[in-house]
């Protein structure tokens, strides 16, 4: 059993930026990567960055690719997601997801909103 926290989301201009975390609580050792997924209005779930929970491996979206930047802190069971330059159709619900041997787990997600 695992249980995800997002927090970090929020109201922003374009151009600003916001740093999302991720707290994981349960049975963290047989995760194998986290990342953060979002779902704008009308729109399907899209996986935005991942991260191994060993090594250095990571993952972006092409849309995002320099512009968020996806980090853990292992000693926290804290994935974050910085999110700079931000853009309007950056606005989505933003979930944090953990990914183990046998299970999918999802945080409630957390809303982040560019205005233009």
């Amino acid at each position: 059993q695992m249980r995800l926290v997002e927090s970090g989301g929020g109201l922003v201009q374009a151009g600003g930026s916001l740093r999302l975390s991720c707290v994981a609580s349960g049975s963290i050792f047989r995760i194998r990567y986290m990342g953060w997924y979002r779902q704008a209005t009308g729109k399907q779930r899209e996986l935005v960055a991942r991260i191994m929970m060993s090594g250095t491996s990571t993952y972006y979206t092409d849309s995002v690719e320099g512009r968020f930047t996806i980090s853990r802190d292992n000693a926290k069971n804290t994935v974050y997601l910085q999110m700079t330059s931000l853009k309007p159709e950056d606005t989505a619900v933003y979930y944090c997801n953990a990914v183990g041997a046998s299970a999918d787990y999802w945080g409630q997600g957390t809303q982040v909103t560019v205005s233009s």
